[in-house]
């Protein structure tokens, strides 16, 4: 019984945390990094999740309930989000 709430809670978690992730970072883009050119660049997603792993993987070692895969996933969220970010700005620079 307890196991298996355990398993919903590592699940609840890190769905949360890799949609917060994918949000935050597409909106970011698309509000404050509109016109700086080096988010358009093919390598920033994965610099952008590269870091999101970097700094979620402290934290992840500290909570006892999450594992490393949610913070890959959360850099992969990250990473998604710069992208769609960087692809609506693109998209609105064109329809303008």
């Amino acid at each position: 019984m307890f196991g298996m709430i355990g398993a919903v809670l590592t699940l609840t978690a890190t769905l949360a945390v890799t949609a917060f992730g994918y949000l935050q970072s597409r909106k970011f883009v698309r509000g404050r990094l509109a016109y700086v050119d080096a988010v358009q660049r093919g390598y920033a997603p994965f610099v952008a999740a590269a870091g999101a792993f970097a700094l979620a993987l402290p934290v992840v070692g500290i909570l006892p309930f999450i594992g490393g895969g949610t913070a890959l996933l959360f850099g992969a969220a990250v990473g998604t989000g710069v992208a769609a970010g960087a692809k609506d700005t693109r998209l609105r620079r064109l329809r303008a």
